[in-house]
């Protein structure tokens, strides 16, 4: 978690199981977790060197591995999660990494991906579940859903709009994967 927390809202109220909320930074994620009784732990990015050229990646995946073998994470479903990891952490979590992006990919990666479907003028976007690889936002697409861009449309609304259907296409994609992994 790095967001605003409504994706995570949207799984605890679809009664997915939710072992762990991790985030990166301080954020509503943490909050929302620990309301519902979740654990919630930060890995904050500062640590690391933050923001800056002297960014350890390799330390903060490591230390973000740790936290999640320790609490016996199977699956992570990440959801607004700032920070790109190392090949290492997805190593060890092969094929159980899902991500949610608000483009249809490969169109539009990375974190200003809505900005760039305005600046490119095309007519739609969308958001893509897909298993996160060590590549930025690669990987097995398990969904996608179109969302229209209306005249008018600023980040904002755009967003929002791809937000409302994160929030219902995420959870239905996490239960079937959870599903596909105990059949």
């Amino acid at each position: 978690m790095s967001g605003s927390g409504t994706i995570l809202e949207a799984i605890i109220e679809a009664d997915l199981a939710v072992s762990l909320v991790i985030s990166d930074r301080p954020c509503r994620g943490l909050d929302i977790a620990t309301q519902h009784g979740v654990p919630a732990l930060l890995v904050d990015r500062r640590a690391f060197g933050g923001f800056s050229r002297d960014f350890d990646r390799a330390g903060f995946s490591k230390s973000l591995t740790l936290a999640l073998q320790e609490n016996v994470i199977d699956v992570i479903a990440m959801a607004g999660f700032g920070t790109i990891t190392s090949a290492e952490f997805h190593h060890s979590f092969p094929g159980r990494v899902l991500n949610t992006h608000p483009s249809l990919l490969p169109d539009f990666k990375g974190w200003h991906a809505v900005q760039l479907a305005l600046d490119a003028g095309v007519a739609e976007t969308g958001c893509t579940v897909h298993v996160a690889t060590e590549e930025l936002d690669d990987g097995p697409i398990l969904a996608q859903v179109r969302v229209p861009i209306h005249p008018g449309d600023d980040v904002n609304l755009l967003q929002e709009r791809i937000k409302e259907v994160e929030r219902v296409v995420y959870p239905r994609v996490i239960r079937e994967f959870m599903a596909s992994l105990m059949a």
